[in-house]
């Protein structure tokens, strides 16, 4: 993503806090296991991602030893300290670095000695590494907020190992670019309901929302992407059915799709 203005990463921050994702302490190191509270349930749809992520990407990578994993919009890194509970070598990349979901909410974390992680400051589009540092490179539940695809995922096959994976994690993906566009023309139509006075600030950042298997092929040919789907929770798979019935626009799917770097 190239680097949001100080209003948008201000007002964002502002938003996150009244959605209650300022977590902290126990609360915070339980991610992605949330037990209570108003997110429970969404962080209930994440850790079915995380955990076909672990299995089907982690677990096989690093049945030789440790890894160097790259999280991709880390928030308040609670993805690199799972990983680093692996004994792998793990880096929190993200824009942001406040104290709500921020990089400044991973403080939190560095009191577990046992699994140390570093924190970077890095827009996708420009990342501070050499090329061919990572056996992972993940983009978590972040793609979706880069504003020229094809130059962020060449730059997340730049640092990754040949051999290693570019994985997408919890971005919304949908089947056709019309589904798509009608999430995003939803959004705009509530911005100002939702999100009031910085509705403005939050909604023109020229974001490309969300995904589809042909947009993301064509972003970068030399990558070959596999789907792996999420099996969620029922009440969550029932959403399409549940859209038709009402009549609403197609929902969004949010699995782990990944690509070897040759």
């Amino acid at each position: 993503m190239s680097i949001p203005s100080v209003d948008f990463r201000r007002e964002y921050a502002r938003q996150r806090a009244s959605e209650g994702r300022a977590l902290r302490g126990e609360q915070l190191r339980s991610l992605p296991y949330l037990a209570e509270g108003a997110l429970a349930r969404q962080w209930g749809v994440r850790a079915r991602s995380f955990e076909t992520f672990v299995d089907r990407v982690l677990k096989p990578m690093s049945s030789t030893g440790p890894i160097d994993f790259l999280d991709l919009g880390a928030g308040n890194g609670w993805l690199s300290h799972r990983v680093a509970t692996y004994g792998h070598r793990s880096i929190a990349v993200d824009i942001r670095d406040d104290e709500v979901d921020g990089l400044g909410a991973a403080a939190d974390f560095l009191s577990d000695a046992a699994a140390p992680f570093q924190r970077v400051k890095a827009s996708f589009d420009t990342l501070p590494f050499q090329d061919n540092s990572f056996d992972i490179v993940l983009f978590n539940a972040s793609l979706h907020y880069a504003t020229d695809l094809r130059r962020v995922l060449t730059e997340a096959s730049r640092v990754t190992r040949s051999g290693g994976f570019v994985a997408v994690l919890d971005s919304p993906f949908y089947r056709c670019d019309r589904d798509g566009r009608d999430m995003v023309a939803e959004k705009l139509a509530q911005g100002h309901s939702r999100f009031g006075a910085c509705a403005d600030v939050l909604l023109m950042q020229n974001f490309i929302e969300y995904l589809t298997p042909e947009r993301l092929a064509a972003a970068r040919p030399a990558l070959s992407w596999t789907r792996h789907r999420v099996r969620y929770p029922l009440w969550y798979e029932m959403r399409p059915l549940l859209a038709w019935v009402k009549g609403r626009r197609k929902p969004s799917r949010f699995d782990l799709w990944t690509a070897r770097v040759s």
